[in-house]
Order: C-alpha cells, then structure tokens, then sequence
C-alpha cells in the first residue's frame, strides 16, 4: 500500500457547519474503507490549512476516488501527495545513474 498525505481546508460551507467536522471525518474514514482506502490519521490544524490526514491506498485511483467524493460534498478541499518511506525512496534513488 503506498502512503498519501492530504492537505484540507474547509470551504465556506465546511466553515459554517463547523460543529460537524468530527462527524464528518468519522464519515470520510467509512468512505475511504469503502473504497479501499486505509486513513491512519486526521489531525485539525492551524495555520494555512485546516486539517491533515494520512492514508495508506492500494493505487493512486483509490485515494484520487476518496478526494473527489469529499470533495463533491462541499465541505473541503484537498491537496494529496504522495510520501515515501526511506526504504521507498532509497530503492527510487538505487535507480539513478
């Protein structure tokens, strides 16, 4: 499975229905394991963003599923990358010239 860090902020509507936001998120962690999606962690934030979770998918179309759908609710926003263990990144980097 390979590991994936999401940025969120909550949009206008996520704002206003703030007293929700762990509901939510405990209805993000059902949709993920629907569709495969393991999410290790959420974490509210300060700063330029508003929460941050980590989840380990099966393939990038798993996750990329995951954020379109929470997206469409109209809560959040997300911006998801990809991260690498050391193990990860030490056998991309063994491929180099």
């Amino acid at each position: 499975m390979a590991t994936y860090v999401a940025l969120v902020n909550f949009t206008d509507q996520g704002i206003r229905q703030i007293k929700q936001t762990t509901e939510r998120a405990k209805n993000l962690v059902n949709a993920a394991a629907n569709l495969g999606v393991n999410v290790k962690e959420i974490y509210w934030t300060m700063g330029a963003y508003d929460a941050v979770f980590i989840a380990d998918a099966p393939n990038d179309e798993a996750v990329t599923s995951l954020a379109l759908s929470m997206g469409s609710l109209g809560n959040i926003r997300t911006q998801t990358m990809r991260a690498y263990t050391a193990e990860e990144i030490n056998k991309i980097l063994a491929r180099l010239p």
